[in-house]
């Protein structure tokens, strides 16, 4: 099959398409045919090392971390799914990604496609939306009525995050810049700032939730914003622990652990239409799009979602 793989570390000329065996499912496994993947910052910081100590991969690595297809082989043991089944999940973090024709998942990360949902539209959300949810469900235990800041509502996390919140029922603040106020503003926040001509520290107040996608000064002065009690979650860097507990915070790093189960429940909000993807780029599958895709998720300034299409 043909992948799209890295050999060694570094820009995104080590980006190249490789002929490579088939992936074969294991017990619990699927196959699945790929029809998209979308790219995410971990994609490319792996890709240039950063994260090498933490994922330590014998080369060739196939980059990409969400999937949305249909299932070609089911393992023995699989009992939830069948080979046809449109299907999309974020794969576990191992050197066989998603740049490529064919991936093995995990049964348990796997979620059924509803069949409004397109392949292109569901490849966008699992690891971002799944860190939305992480965030904003499972460690800031959202509530209906919380007043909720999403740092970056244009990117990728942030867009589905908003949504996520106001399917919960809380107040939504983000922040964004100018360009992309139009379509955020239609995702139905309650408050948007224009983070180029507006500090966000001098214009919100009493807070529950801060997500902060951004880190830095951001992050240092998010605690400003928060009530006593609130939670601060980061995607970015450990929160400093002195500064949650002048503020009386919950504060803490989320790094995304893939649930189907909980993808399950994000498709269920995509079949009713109250999660849509935005995409802002479409990229085809070969090493040279791919590169064009790396380039435009390193400007932090990719709207919504970029989406690669596969097949």
């Amino acid at each position: 099959m043909k992948a799209v793989v890295i050999e060694q570390y570094g820009n995104k000329e080590q980006l190249i398409e490789k002929e490579i065996e088939m992936p074969v499912a294991g017990s619990k496994q699927v196959v699945v045919e790929l029809h998209a993947t979308s790219i995410n910052p971990i994609d490319w910081k792996l890709r240039e090392g950063y994260l090498k100590e933490m994922l330590n991969f014998e080369f060739p690595i196939i980059l990409g971390w969400d999937a949305a297809g249909t299932i070609k082989e089911v393992g023995s043991e699989v009992n939830k799914f069948e080979v046809g089944d449109r299907v999309f999940a974020r794969p576990a973090t191992t050197r066989f990604g998603t740049y490529a024709e064919y991936t093995a998942i995990d049964e348990d990360l796997l979620a059924h496609l509803p069949e409004n949902v397109s392949f292109e539209e569901a490849a966008a959300v699992p690891l971002a939306g799944l860190t939305a949810w992480q965030c904003l469900v499972d460690f800031a235990d959202i509530q209906e009525g919380d007043r909720v800041l999403i740092h970056a509502g244009s990117g990728g996390v942030g867009h589905y995050a908003i949504q996520l919140a106001k399917k919960m029922g809380a107040y939504v603040a983000t922040t964004a810049s100018g360009k992309n106020r139009d379509w955020v503003e239609e995702l139905d926040v309650d408050e948007f700032i224009n983070y180029k001509e507006e500090d966000f520290s001098e214009l919100l107040s009493d807070f529950d939730i801060v997500l902060d996608t951004l880190g830095g000064s951001v992050q240092e002065k998010s605690f400003k914003v928060l009530k006593e009690g609130g939670r601060l979650a980061s995607i970015v860097q450990p929160p400093e622990e002195k500064a949650a507990k002048e503020h009386d915070v919950k504060a803490g790093f989320i790094w995304l652990e893939p649930c189907g189960e909980k993808l399950s429940k994000l498709a269920d909000m995509m079949e009713e239409g109250s999660l849509v993807s935005i995409v802002g780029r479409r990229f085809g599958f070969s090493a040279k799009e791919i590169k064009k895709a790396h380039e435009l998720s390193e400007t932090h300034h990719a709207k919504g979602k970029i989406v690669v299409n596969i097949k």
